[in-house]
């Protein structure tokens, strides 16, 4: 699918996470064979699927290793199970791209450009696109968070690298010797705020973060989770969003209190005052199981 790794350039492991949405994964995968980096290759991580992901993927791409994780252990820890692999084959970066993501060719070429020309980057971001609106940013590859307000955002235009509080894990590329110093993805953020809190350590531990500006990638966005109706999965969003978020908060906020009430806190309200009896009740679940875990 991808030349073999070449002696003349880092080499890269491409860890794309697969969930109930083969289609996605297909389309990503397609647009991943087209790239211009010569020393790169996918590590297929299938995250305990129940629809026929495994089956679809092994046909259309037959020579192509997939690790298939029995059951559902979470986006983070999903990742940790790939990059894992990918430093015990020997990369120099780890790729995190998103399945429900499409690639320009010289996107990884432009990332590793980047890294290797700045050493002390731990990690290099894309600009994302939408991508129903291709020419539409998305996010400049990293946004700020307000610790206070419980508020974080996406640039959506360059700004100076140190202004990054974090990188979008969507297209992130990871220096080895970087993981190896944060020991990974931190696996209590079943998923969402896992990069703003491998962010916000990577530069606790000295790391710069920056972003590829000739990187491009079009991200659709939530694919899996069926955001637009009010069914089991944006249930699921509202609690894993909510507990990932009071996690975050109550580690990296000098008063985790007021963010928490600003943040999560408000946005439960919102959802009673709406009659969202069903969300409102997956918000207040998700912070309840989220404070049980950090007084443990």
């Amino acid at each position: 699918m991808i030349e073999p790794a070449q002696a003349s350039a880092p080499r890269v492991g491409i860890v794309v996470i697969n969930y109930n949405g083969w289609g996605h994964t297909d389309t990503c995968l397609r647009s991943l064979a087209a790239l211009d980096y010569p020393a790169a290759e996918v590590i297929l991580v299938d995250n305990g699927s129940t629809d026929d992901s495994l089956s679809q993927l092994q046909a259309r791409y037959p020579d192509l290793p997939v690790i298939r994780i029995p059951d559902n252990v979470g986006f983070t820890a999903a990742n940790n199970v790939g990059t894992r692999e990918a430093l015990r084959r020997g990369a120099d970066y780890v790729w995190f791209l998103n399945n429900d993501t499409t690639v320009d060719p010289g996107v990884l070429s432009a990332l590793v450009k980047v890294a290797e020309e700045h050493p002390h980057l731990g990690a290099v971001a894309s600009v994302l696109y939408f991508m129903r609106e291709p020419d539409r940013v998305q996010g400049w590859g990293g946004g700020w968070v307000d610790l206070w307000r419980g508020k974080a955002e996406l640039f959506q235009a360059p700004v100076p690298w140190p202004h990054l509080d974090f990188l979008s894990g969507t297209s992130l590329l990871v220096r080895r010797r970087a993981l190896e110093d944060l020991n990974l993805l931190d696996e209590r953020y079943f998923m969402y705020w896992e990069d703003a809190d491998f962010s916000f350590r990577l530069r606790r531990a000295g790391w710069g973060l920056g972003v590829a500006d000739a990187a491009r990638t079009w991200h659709l966005g939530a694919a899996s989770m069926g955001l637009s109706t009010l069914n089991h999965k944006s249930l699921d969003w509202e609690l894993n969003f909510t507990k990932s978020a009071v996690r975050f908060f109550c580690r990296h906020s000098p008063v985790p209190l007021v963010p928490l009430l600003a943040g999560p806190g408000l946005y439960l309200i919102k959802r009673v005052l709406r009659g969202q009896w069903a969300r409102a009740a997956a918000v207040a679940r998700g912070g309840w199981l989220a404070f049980r875990r950090v007084a443990q």
